[in-house]
């Protein structure tokens, strides 16, 4: 299961997402500020999002509110310190899935997340994507070409589909390590091009222009 958790106290967060990854297994991205976190969440596929009320830039309600006005669908947690009738009412209201007051038993976290994952969430219009003869499903996490499966590596496909989200537009390498491993990875830009190199071998068909395009100096587009 991958989770989006956005929780601005260092202590907390860290704790959270240790917790998520080594007790439940789950893969986990944790960011600090409501913005980062609405990108993230508007760009890429997560089971579960897990927003604290108070966040920097942008506060997880006012999140919750921009994702749900965007179509999002997915499973959202509101985290908060807040636990009067109204406040709980302004976050369900907000477009959120459930809340949980601080301070909160880890077990119950857990279970509520469990809870979350299950629900049949309709899927976006944009979970299926159709590109000339190749099919991406970003809930399967599969790759088609004319029927025949294209098998991509994890990291693979989360590239691809980081390119196909933002078709014609320039993505730089250190947006891309970023999006991809985190902003605390050991990773350079070197492993960026190695990545779309081996990307391309699977997507390109012989003989015709690559639908990776190289922006010398700057990044990589999507193009069809």
């Amino acid at each position: 299961m991958k989770i989006l958790l956005a929780e601005d106290d260092h202590r907390l967060g860290k704790l959270l997402e240790h917790m998520l990854k080594r007790k439940e297994g789950y893969n986990v991205e944790w960011y600090t500020n409501g913005r980062d976190a609405f990108e993230y969440a508007r760009d890429s596929h997560y089971d579960v999002l897990i927003l604290d009320w108070m966040l920097p830039e942008l506060d997880g309600i006012s999140v919750c509110q921009k994702l749900r006005q965007n179509g999002y669908t997915g499973a959202i947690l509101i985290l908060t310190a807040k636990d009067n009738v109204m406040d709980r009412v302004k976050g369900l209201d907000s477009g959120a899935d459930d809340y949980l007051t601080k301070p909160f038993e880890f077990e119950e976290l857990f279970a509520r997340i469990r809870v979350l994952s299950r629900r049949n969430y309709a899927p976006l219009q944009e979970d299926v994507v159709i590109f000339g003869n190749l099919t991406m499903d970003r809930i399967k996490h599969t790759l088609h070409r004319n029927g025949v499966e294209i098998s991509l590596t994890p990291k693979e496909f989360q590239l691809l589909d980081l390119l196909i989200r933002n078709k014609g537009k320039v993505l730089t390498r250190e947006v891309i390590l970023d999006r991809i491993w985190g902003y605390n990875a050991e990773v350079t830009s070197n492993s960026v091009d190695a990545y779309i190199r081996l990307l391309r071998k699977k997507v390109d068909e012989e003989g015709k222009k690559t639908i990776i395009c190289n922006i010398r100096g700057v990044g990589y587009s999507f193009e069809t």
